[in-house]
């Protein structure tokens, strides 16, 4: 597969604490395997052979347990970070390390569903950037958290807000997963940025911003609290989801 792919691991992920203790988020276990190692081994999966990550809290730790990458079927590439830049800040940071389209995912996500099928999706849409979103409805998921968008006929994503309440008229969540142009990291200044807030609502204000909702089965399983993280098992355990 012919695409950058970047994971984002450089949050503290500060409201899982009482369950990670010093465990970066990242590698927190779910289901047998970290959740750096849910979206490596997806990816591997899928025909990707280079993956960026993004280190910053307790960046050490990561690099040690995933290495090289080469158990995982995959060579990563580590971009430290002395100081956060942000979920758009990060992918910028290397954004100029692969000629053409890209595809960012949030690594403190567990999520299935057909990359090859929305990488075709966001080529035929001709949009700058693609976002992977999910029914609550219809998606096992555990606890829509992400930022919202209400898709267009012609699929554009004609509004995303970041939190916002549910019955907003905003019922697809953002999956945490971008297929992105090389000419979104034009639209990203230095330093600290984020997609949901900085990049994503400016970007579907101007038409540049098409939304992909997962195929039936698809699933995203955002585990950023410990309630969440316990819906996941549960989810995991009783075989509603699929690795």
């Amino acid at each position: 597969m012919d695409i950058g792919v970047m994971v984002l691991a450089a949050g503290k992920g500060s409201r899982l604490e009482p369950m990670s203790g010093a465990l970066p988020k990242p590698l927190m276990p779910l289901g047998g395997r970290s959740l750096l190692e849910w979206n490596l081994v997806w990816v591997a999966a899928s025909g990707v052979r280079r993956v960026w990550i993004n280190v910053h809290h307790r960046g050490e730790a990561i690099e040690a347990a995933l290495g090289s990458g080469v158990g995982l079927g995959v060579e990563i590439r580590y971009s430290r970070e002395p100081e956060l830049l942000g979920t758009a800040g990060g992918w910028r940071a290397v954004a100029g390390e692969h000629r053409g389209s890209w595809l960012v995912l949030y690594g403190d996500n567990a999520m299935r569903f057909d990359l090859h099928r929305f990488l075709a999706a966001h080529r035929a849409g001709g949009a700058a950037a693609t976002i992977a979103l999910f029914d609550p409805s219809r998606h096992a998921n555990t606890g829509a958290a992400g930022g919202r968008a209400a898709l267009a006929p012609d699929g554009r994503v004609s509004r995303f807000v970041e939190d916002a309440p549910s019955g907003d008229g905003l019922e697809l969540v953002n999956a945490g997963a971008y297929a992105l142009e090389p000419q979104v990291a034009e639209e990203i200044g230095p330093g600290f940025a984020d997609f949901g807030r900085d990049v994503l609502p400016a970007l579907a204000a101007r038409g540049r911003v098409r939304g992909h909702v997962l195929e039936a089965g698809g699933f995203c399983l955002g585990v950023d609290t410990p309630e969440r993280f316990a819906v996941a098992e549960r989810l995991l355990s009783r075989a509603e989801v699929v690795p």
